[in-house]
């Protein structure tokens, strides 16, 4: 277990709430990558690197373990969702796109974790990113006639960004979840 978080923020009993938020957050993207903002971005851009932050967040607080149950749970349930609620070939693009940007997110985290607070959320959120654009813009415009690759661009841009605007957030969040142990007291 990790020094200074509590315990029961890295049982498997923890894993509810981030699973439930992943899954949540994937379902929303994958609606909202369908309305697009202007030529060349939609709203799933604002909302999927949300997912990078609670990889995260579970990383640093229970493991790179935990982090990859929560990606692994809010996948399977953001996949089932998603198929019911956005067209099938997006639903399978964002699904491949997520379990391999989320486990890529983990083990970038996992290199930068002894380092500067900073780098392990904004590197491995980086690296996700870019693939999570790469993938899902592919697998889901590929081969049709619709112009996918400013969207792309767009919606790169706006993950990048979003790795630096969630870096705030994930400082207080850490920081208040984080309990110093105490000396023991000599008898």
């Amino acid at each position: 277990m990790l020094p200074g978080f509590p315990m029961v923020l890295q049982t498997p009993r923890a894993l509810i709430s981030p699973a439930l938020a992943m899954a949540g957050i994937v379902l929303i993207s994958n609606v909202l990558v369908q309305y697009p903002i202007n030529p060349w971005l939609t709203w799933g851009a604002f909302s999927y690197p949300v997912a990078y932050f609670v990889t995260d967040v579970c990383n640093r607080v229970a493991g790179a373990a935990m982090a990859r149950k929560v990606a692994l749970i809010g996948f399977a349930v953001g996949l089932i969702l998603s198929g019911m609620m956005a067209p099938l070939r997006i639903a399978i693009a964002s699904g491949t796109a997520f379990i391999v940007s989320q486990l890529l997110d983990v083990a970038v985290f996992n290199r930068f974790r002894q380092q500067t607070w900073w780098k392990a959320p904004l590197f491995g959120s980086m690296a996700a990113s870019v693939v999570d654009t790469a993938i899902p813009f592919g697998l889901a415009f590929g081969g049709t006639d619709f112009n996918w690759l400013h969207l792309a661009v767009g919606d790169l841009g706006v993950k990048l960004l979003m790795a630096v605007v969630l870096l705030p957030p994930y400082r207080a969040l850490i920081t208040a979840l984080y309990t110093p142990e105490k000396p023991k007291e000599r008898r």
